[in-house]
């Protein structure tokens, strides 16, 4: 009976000619941080969550301050899709961001979603913190100076990275009425605002256009300029009236959504509204209870609304759609659907306070 086949080498008691290396785990190379921020800052933000899980001094660098300075000098920014909800009975806010799915670029229906989903941020609960500070490339929340008048249910609105915040106060009048914010110096300072005291109401609407910010209390309106600091009224605001509370600003031109006419925008050359064209695959917003937000993204336009579940379900369904904007001629913009998406379930009484992007 012939023997099992063996080597001559393990026979003598000698290692294997041919001896099984172990694997091990693959390492990335010891490279400088300064080249390893040149190539992350050269990749979408929307990876940095996998790659974060790459290592300890991968996880360092993602969160450096660095690496966003680099990106910003590249020229790579993204914009980022912030929503404030507010959940009864609470008091306090909470804040979400969007999380988009790398590569994703398919409009979703109602059988197949694309896994971009609104997830939530740490919330400054501090109640004394009467100003609070977003950093948004970490998420974490920072008290800013008080503002030197107390103003109720302000606006905000940004003029060349200055925040200029008008309100309503106790006693409004021309020194009291606005103030600025200089993030740099970390400073209010009064603006004269000369026909401030024209509002004896808070503030219902704001936008910034041109540098311009218009601000307009019922059928008054003003506008200011605060390159040149000059104070104007505006007049004809009954072409104005469509601009409901439903509105933003994308490359200088006003859009608004009317549950009549939909997404439309304002020529103020021929002092019009006009219908956007194209938005084939966004589907109709329901006529009742629904809450629509147009937010500016990155030169596109992020629509938000929400849509209620069938039978006696107590939850809603909030949906984002991002659409890119094509001005093909002066009298027409064309909006194309990239993508539409269920990106969050929240209990009926959940209200939207407010949604903004930023540059990161």
């Amino acid at each position: 009976m012939s023997s099992p086949l063996t080597s001559p080498a393990t026979t003598n008691g000698e290692e294997p000619l041919y001896k099984k290396q172990k694997k091990n785990p693959s390492q990335i190379p010891s490279l400088p941080d300064e080249l390893l921020v040149s190539c992350l800052a050269r990749v979408s933000r929307l990876h940095y969550a996998t790659l974060s899980l790459v290592s300890k001094s991968f996880r360092s660098l993602i969160a450096s301050p660095e690496l966003y300075k680099t990106r910003s000098l590249f020229g790579r920014t993204e914009s980022c899709l912030y929503v404030c909800l507010r959940f009864h009975p609470e008091r306090n806010q909470r804040w979400f961001t969007l999380s988009l799915k790398p590569n994703n670029r398919t409009v979703a229906n109602n059988n197949k979603s694309s896994c971009n989903l609104l997830v939530p941020i740490p919330t400054s609960h501090n109640p004394h913190m009467l100003v609070s500070i977003l950093d948004c490339q970490t998420h974490t929340w920072h008290e800013a100076p008080s503002m030197q008048v107390k103003q109720y249910y302000p606006h905000a609105n940004v003029v060349d990275g200055k925040i200029y915040v008008a309100g309503s106060c106790v006693k409004p009048k021309s020194s009291n009425w606005m103030e600025v914010f200089d993030p740099k110096t970390q400073t209010w300072e009064l603006v004269l605002a000369t026909l401030g005291k024209r509002f004896t109401h808070c503030i219902n609407k704001s936008a910034v256009i041109e540098g311009a910010i218009y601000m307009f209390v019922d059928d008054i309106g003003v506008v200011y300029k605060p390159r040149e600091g000059k104070w104007a009224e505006i007049r004809s605001l009954e072409d104005l009236q469509y601009l409901g509370f439903c509105y933003c600003v994308i490359g200088n031109v006003l859009y608004c959504y009317y549950w009549r006419n939909g997404i439309i925008w304002y020529d103020f050359k021929i002092r019009k509204w006009m219908n956007m064209k194209g938005l084939e695959g966004l589907p109709q917003f329901p006529n009742y209870g629904c809450v629509v937000r147009l937010v500016e993204y990155g030169g596109k336009m992020v629509i938000l609304w929400n849509k209620y579940g069938s039978g006696c379900n107590n939850n809603k369904m909030i949906w984002c759609a991002v659409i890119s904007l094509e001005r093909r001629n002066s009298k027409e913009i064309w909006g194309k659907v990239e993508w539409v998406d269920a990106v969050l379930t929240v209990p009926v009484s959940c209200e939207t306070v407010c949604a903004l992007s930023a540059t990161v």
